[in-house]
């Protein structure tokens, strides 16, 4: 992917050198400063949601979560540690209320608890990819946000339609994810890491 990546932004400066040299010049210029713009503004937003995952640790809130949820991620994903449900836990909480930017973090350390020590994919990460991607938005604030922002008629008119477009597409990456995955034995659970381990 990154040298797909690279062989595009090769040609299109290519492109753009030799039919508008003044507008490939511009175009870099405004582009770095986007980008260090939005580094800063990520970075500020991360530290904050970084911060209240700190405090939701702190205050057990996320042992709350886990222990709600615990039915639903036994049945998603098998049985994990309970450090792993926590920030699975967090982590599909952040999702379902729209706040991407809180459940990146959470993502990657339920990620990180669920390696069991190969290269290699497993089911239960597979399952968490899929989870956190798909991720049912039944209040989709970063959505409304924008909106709201490019002054929309009424923001939360997307909260139906981001419902069901949100279920379709966990309920499909769920079943993709089970196909693929535990079809290959019948005896196959979501923890049984070490059957993949051998493939």
């Amino acid at each position: 992917m990154d040298k797909i990546w690279l062989v595009i932004m090769l040609l299109s400066l290519i492109f753009l050198l030799f039919s508008s040299p003044e507008t490939a010049l511009t175009s870099m210029v405004t582009a770095s400063g986007t980008a260090v713009n939005l580094s800063i503004k990520l970075l500020a937003v991360y530290a904050l949601w970084l911060g209240i995952i700190e405090i939701v640790k702190e205050t057990q809130l996320s042992q709350k979560l886990s222990n709600l949820l615990s039915p639903l991620i036994d049945l998603l994903f098998g049985k994990v540690d309970n450090k792993a449900k926590d920030y699975i836990a967090m982590n599909m909480s952040f999702n379902m209320l729209g706040v991407g930017n809180a459940a990146t973090p959470t993502g990657i350390q339920a990620f990180n608890e669920l390696q069991d020590g190969s290269d290699k994919l497993t089911a239960t990460m597979a399952m968490l990819l899929v989870i956190n991607t798909t991720s049912i938005q039944l209040l989709p604030t970063t959505i409304i946000g924008m909106r709201v922002t490019f002054d929309s008629a009424n923001a939360s008119d997307i909260i139906m339609p981001s419902l069901i477009a949100t279920i379709i597409s966990t309920v499909v990456g769920v079943l993709l994810v089970k196909l693929f995955y535990f079809k290959k034995n019948k005896r196959f659970k979501p923890h049984d890491t070490k059957l993949l381990k051998n493939k």
